[in-house]
């Protein structure tokens, strides 16, 4: 069984890996702002403390713990996300930095925290967007959210290479419309093509296995084009 971490497990697609990977047998350490959602399954094999990706005593608190109960990760899931919808000059620059602390910096900043508890083996899972992906349909008003899910991608890649040789394997899933909170407030009465659970099925299939196959790629999850 696998040590799995998780960000952004409050609601949506985090909430859903969570417990699926949880009901498999596999320990998983849920990371999130609002801890109430996950505390309230009361699930043995997963673990949670309130978690904000953008302040380094976090980050500590995340290294003594596994630490104390783990001393390895197989699995990193950067799915945490911070969302902005409005005119980019209505943006200010302390709102276009905020979405970054989270979607980009703070995706750094626990990555570099956990690669030494890392094998060769391990993959680190970066959900990023369609929205992020060079040529694709692109919406006005998100100038800050899909720019950062752009940066990721090639963070992924970059990862990749410098440590194709010790691992882990790095891996981004841009992905399109799915049926979650987010969603809905990003483009109020859209009806997305899939929900949040069978998006994390995917996603944890992905995450256990694909590591083998794929390493510094950017795979897009959408069925429609661009």
């Amino acid at each position: 069984m696998a040590n799995i971490i998780i960000t952004g497990t409050s609601r949506g697609i985090g909430f859903e890996l969570a417990q699926l990977f949880a009901d498999k047998g596999h320990k998983v350490l849920g990371l999130s702002r609002n801890i109430e959602p996950i505390s309230k399954l009361g699930h043995s094999n997963i673990s949670f403390f309130p978690f904000d990706i953008s302040k380094s005593q976090d980050l500590d608190k995340m290294q003594n713990f596994i630490d104390e109960n783990w001393e390895s990760v197989d699995v990193l899931i950067n799915n945490a996300g911070k969302l902005l919808n409005k005119p980019f000059l209505e943006t200010t620059a302390h709102e276009f930095e905020d979405v970054y602390k989270v979607n980009v910096f703070g995706v750094a900043a626990i990555t570099k925290a956990l690669l030494p508890k890392m094998n060769k083996t391990g993959h680190v899972v970066t959900i990023s967007s369609m929205g992020g992906v060079q040529g694709s349909m692109k919406f006005a008003g998100l100038s800050a959210y899909s720019s950062s899910k752009a940066a990721v991608i090639t963070l992924t890649e970059l990862w990749a290479e410098e440590f194709k040789e010790t691992g882990p394997s790095f891996n981004v899933l841009a992905l399109g419309a799915v049926q979650t909170e987010m969603l809905e407030e990003a483009f109020p009465g859209y009806k997305a093509p899939n929900s949040a659970l069978e998006m994390a099925e995917y996603i944890m299939e992905f995450a256990l296995n694909s590591q083998r196959f794929y390493n510094g790629k950017l795979l897009q999850v959408s069925s429609s084009t661009p």
